[in-house]
């Protein structure tokens, strides 16, 4: 398979640019649940885009492939986000607590979080595809450990790993349709993702008006409305699920593509005009439609008030160069950089794609758009860490919540997946804080099988934990297991965080 290079160049720049134009039209109207009357930019912008956190943090997934290489995972990806993510509200926030506590991915993104349905994910998703352009199931799989940081095992994980198939197969293939069927056979049939974009097609497929779909999608499919309009108010929109919020912008995404027709001034428009996260749903678009035209596709008229800066929002600058140095000034330097990744992706995975400057010859590439059938089973990574080790990994589950308190017991669950060639037997030994007692006992020893035939090749094991007292507001342990066939230990933190709250005496 081959892309051109100067095509590769081209959607790529236009997929950036398109960002750019999308945030920058959506900014002013973030958050507001009424049907707007955009048609244009709203003030004079002198050539410089709005600043951006819709890509913001992509900036910083970029960098770190450049200092780390391209094997990242979430745990990775996690300590960037605490040096160099600032914001504190929402999602955001809420991991940036967790970790800080020493819950890892992708329990900071779930713990304590009523945010994890929300936005943040998805509007970061246009890197991966990005450095994995016509393989989806990769983009996927980047996209994956990214959402979990911050949402955990929520809707946020869905909306952005259906973005990134989605973004990836745009490279090769330009029926819209097409591309909404590719990006959802990465995800559940029944989350609220794949509901509300089945809703959003559902009315256009009845020849409803875009306002009518838009209604439709915030009767079944809304989150809380932060600030409702009067009319909507009237509708009955004035209520929902705080933080329950990727299902109806995903939807109201795919209200904007399908209704737009292809038109890039439309469907900008129309998914402006939706209302809620008006920046992220339009960013997004605008970077789908790059993607799939190229940039010399986006018209001059909104290309030139924006220019091709850079302008952040959400970082910290003082750790990345002078005053963010490090950082790509342009979507010029941006495609540039992320260009050499790709390549490094590329030859990292043994993907059959060649992007050089012969002619695009990408036919193949899409017959294997599609998830396989076991592409499902990453989501079973949604409900605890992963700790990789060689011939085997091992995934912590907190079914209690990743908390302890005096008196009462919680359980950790354990689950050893082996990864190598034959069937092992390992030894288990908790190294435990003074004062709590672990059942079954604190060692012991397993069997774990190959992965044939019926058997997953996975070995769980569940511990109870209690104390009379707790006496840390972070509890630490680990877990050390050691297959008696590999000269290796494998040592697994488990973190428990106290939340007994105690009748202080007041003084009389």
């Amino acid at each position: 398979m081959r892309i051109s290079s100067q095509e590769y160049k081209n959607k790529l720049l236009g997929c950036w640019m398109g960002k750019n134009i999308g945030g920058t039209i959506g900014a002013p109207y973030e958050w507001l649940r009424q049907v707007n009357d955009v048609t244009f930019y709203q003030k004079e912008l002198g050539g410089e885009p709005l600043p951006n956190d819709d890509l913001d943090i992509q900036l910083i997934w970029l960098i770190a492939m450049e200092e780390k290489g391209v094997d990242i995972d979430a745990k990775l990806l996690g300590e960037y986000w605490m040096l160099l993510v600032t914001p504190h509200w929402a999602e955001y926030g809420n991991a940036k607590l967790n970790m800080r506590s020493g819950l890892v991915p992708p329990i900071s993104g779930s713990y304590s979080n009523i945010y994890k349905d929300s936005c943040g994910a998805f509007i970061r998703s246009e890197i991966w595809a990005c450095i994995a352009p016509a393989f989806p199931a990769l983009a996927a799989k980047f996209a994956f450990e990214d959402a979990i940081i911050d949402h955990g095992d929520g809707e946020g994980v869905y909306a952005e790993i259906f973005c990134a198939a989605l973004q990836s197969a745009a490279f090769v293939e330009s029926d819209i349709q097409k591309l909404i069927d590719i990006g959802l056979s990465y995800i559940p049939e029944d989350c609220g993702i794949a509901g509300a974009i089945g809703n959003a097609r559902s009315s256009y497929a009845s020849g409803k008006t875009w306002e009518e779909a838009r209604d439709g999608m915030l009767r079944h499919y809304r989150g809380l409305g932060l600030k409702v309009s009067p009319e909507d108010m009237e509708k009955g929109f004035h209520d929902g699920k705080m933080g329950w919020d990727a299902p109806s912008n995903i939807g109201m995404l795919i209200i904007g593509m399908l209704y737009g027709e292809g038109d890039f001034a439309r469907s900008m428009q129309i998914t402006v005009n939706c209302g809620e996260d008006t920046d992220c749903t339009a960013a997004t678009y605008g970077a789908i439609y790059g993607i799939l035209h190229g940039i010399d596709a986006i018209p001059e008229e909104w290309r030139k008030p924006i220019g091709h800066k850079i302008k952040t929002a959400c970082l910290n600058l003082g750790e990345l160069g002078g005053y963010g140095s490090h950082l790509p000034q342009n979507i010029d330097e941006l495609t540039e950089r992320t260009t050499k990744i790709m390549h490094q992706v590329l030859l990292r995975n043994r993907l059959p794609l060649v992007v050089d400057e012969g002619e695009t010859d990408a036919e193949e590439a899409k017959k294997n758009l599609f998830a396989g059938k076991d592409f499902l089973k990453i989501y079973n990574n949604m409900y605890g860490p992963v700790y990789r080790f060689g011939s085997f990994s091992v995934r912590v589950e907190y079914p209690d919540g990743p908390v302890i308190k005096n008196n009462i017991a919680t359980i950790v669950r354990i689950i050893v997946k082996n990864l190598g060639k034959t069937s092992e037997v390992y030894n288990l030994r908790w190294v435990s804080a003074e004062g709590f007692q672990i059942l079954p006992g604190l060692e012991g020893k397993s069997y774990i099988p190959l992965p044939i035939g019926s058997s997953s090749g996975e070995n769980m094991v569940e511990f109870t934990l209690i104390t009379e007292r707790v006496l840390r507001p972070v509890n630490r342990f680990a877990l050390e297991l050691v297959c008696e066939n590999k000269a290796s230990t494998m040592l697994v933190p488990v973190v428990l965080i106290n939340t007994t709250v105690e009748a202080v005496p007041v003084p009389i």
